[in-house]
């Protein structure tokens, strides 16, 4: 693990360009330099062989590596973040120095590094010299330095490694995000504390979950129709109730606008919702049912779902009475939460998003990637929280890896801070970086914390909850990303729409310090 100790013992290998080119001095040399550059996402036996190779052929080596931003070759690369990748190399006795590169090529480092050598390894000249390295090659050249390139017989790849079966690092991940940002386990903790009164308007469309549970009993012979026992039906308040829910079990005072049918689930969903302890104000329109989505399971499988909706949009009377709510309530923080159920359309959201109290702090989740919607009709937020595919989806783009994807929509949107959920893989966020704090990094991502999934539905809505509280209360985009995967890992461990507690984020951070702490 990279606590300080152990931080403290490989350090002052990692440099600048400049600090290098100064603790070696200029050509020539009395001890020769080899320089290997590359993208070292995980360091396998084929990084090995060829920094030892490289390293016979001279007396000091500097290990170069490629920064997460130039990073675009696979999905979800880098796995593991510069500052970590460069610890790694760091820590191998063969390498004598280590430079993170911020630019897309090695070319201007090699200039003011000089190397006597620069290595490459096999792969790069087997068929012919690519562009690129006939470039480093010139470069290299120019001053009279030599490339070399390491012998081919055993190629590995660090893409294939991790496609493969990723290493589970998220703790490690995490300990190198903390260092880079000045922050601790106990700044977390600290955090999630501190989210009590604060007030919050949600706006959103309710859904009613429904999980009906039965045993399958047989088929018939003659059509293929399945025939289950039925057993019991568990109703949980879902959509934007569970965000207020989740909210409100997080500490914070919260005031929900929705818009329900005149039925006995409106009944259950306003009787939930108060015994949680939120205030709805609920917009009745007899003329729509209460959304509902009834999953039928047989023996832990999902058959099949049955949903009663109606998702025309909602009439200007009750939009008026909407845009009226949102103008009244006090509020520090204003969430629309989206599920294209008939509130939230291009028609409805430049009015209700002109309604917003000039200093509210603004959060949007639109969660639309299987109809006609799109998260970037939500522009100039504080927060918004896709998924990759509803990323794919406003941006009509099937094809971007992850990184320059969530950059795009984070450009358009014109929002302040980003969060990019991936499921399984976690989540990336993009923020906005003052001038005067260009060497903090504008995207980070963080891994999933889940390590039992029962039901993933519903945890990208506690995610919204925590993040949104923490990024107010606390202003880090590191501490809201960390809370709120922390807080969607916990729901992700449970059936159905369940609030998440602050403690039950707590747990599940000291269980993960525990971790880091290890030894």
């Amino acid at each position: 693990m990279m606590d300080d100790a152990s931080k403290s013992l490989v350090s002052h290998k990692i440099k600048t360009a400049d600090e290098i080119a100064k603790l070696i001095g200029a050509r020539p040399r009395a001890k020769k330099v080899v320089m290997c550059h590359g993208t070292f996402d995980i360091v396998h036996p084929g990084h090995v062989r060829h920094l030892l190779y490289a390293k016979s052929k001279g007396d000091l080596l500097v290990a170069s590596l490629t920064a997460d931003a130039h990073i675009a070759k696979a999905n979800f690369r880098p796995f593991v973040p510069q500052e970590l990748r460069a610890f790694n190399l760091a820590a191998l006795e063969v390498v004598d120095f280590v430079v993170i590169d911020h630019l897309p090529t090695p070319i201007e480092n090699i200039k003011v590094i000089k190397p006597d050598y620069f290595a490459k390894g096999y792969e790069y000249v087997k068929g012919g010299l690519p562009p690129r390295t006939a470039d480093e090659k010139t470069a290299v050249e120019s001053y009279g330095g030599e490339i070399l390139f390491t012998p081919g017989d055993i190629v590995y790849s660090s893409s294939h490694i991790i496609e493969t079966e990723p290493p589970a690092i998220a703790t490690e991940k995490l300990l190198s995000l903390l260092q880079a940002e000045k922050l601790s386990f106990d700044s977390l903790k600290e955090a999630a504390g501190k989210l009590k009164d604060i007030r919050v308007h949600v706006i959103g469309d309710t859904i009613v979950d429904s999980y009906t549970h039965t045993v399958l009993i047989g088929g018939m012979t003659k059509t293929p129709t399945m025939s289950v026992r039925f057993e019991n039906r568990k109703d949980f308040v879902g959509g934007a109730g569970i965000v207020a829910k989740h909210l409100r079990a997080a500490g914070a005072k919260v005031t929900y606008s929705t818009v329900l049918g005149n039925d006995k689930l409106a009944e259950f969903a306003l009787d939930d919702l108060k015994e949680a302890g939120v205030e709805c104000v609920p917009i009745i329109d007899p003329t729509r049912p209460t959304t509902n989505k009834n999953a039928i399971i047989a023996g832990g499988y999902n058959l099949l779902k049955v949903d009663t909706l109606d998702n025309r949009s909602i009439s200007e009377r009750v939009v008026e009475t909407l845009k009226s709510q949102v103008e009244e309530t006090p509020a520090d923080i204003v969430v629309f939460s989206d599920f294209r159920h008939g509130m939230f359309n291009r028609d409805t959201i430049p009015g209700l998003t002109a309604a917003i109290p000039k200093d509210a702090f603004r959060v949007a989740d639109s969660q639309v990637a299987s109809r006609w919607g799109n998260i970037l009709e939500f522009q100039g937020f504080d927060l918004i929280t896709p998924n990759e595919r509803e990323a794919r989806f406003a941006l009509g783009d099937q094809d971007s890896v992850v990184r320059p994807l969530g950059l795009e929509l984070y450009k358009q949107a014109h929002c302040k801070t980003l969060i990019l959920k991936l499921g399984e893989r976690g989540l990336m966020t993009f923020r906005s970086i003052p001038e005067e704090e260009q060497d903090v990094r504008a995207f980070f991502a963080v891994d999933t914390f889940a390590e039992r999934i029962v039901d993933a539905v519903g945890s990208g809505d506690a995610l919204l909850a925590y993040a949104a509280l923490s990024l107010f209360s606390t202003g880090s985009s590191v501490i809201a990303s960390v809370l709120g995967s922390l807080a969607a890992a916990v729901e992700c461990e449970h059936e159905g729409n369940v609030p998440v507690r602050p403690k039950d984020v707590i747990d599940k951070l000291e269980r993960f310090e525990r971790f880091a702490n290890y030894a």
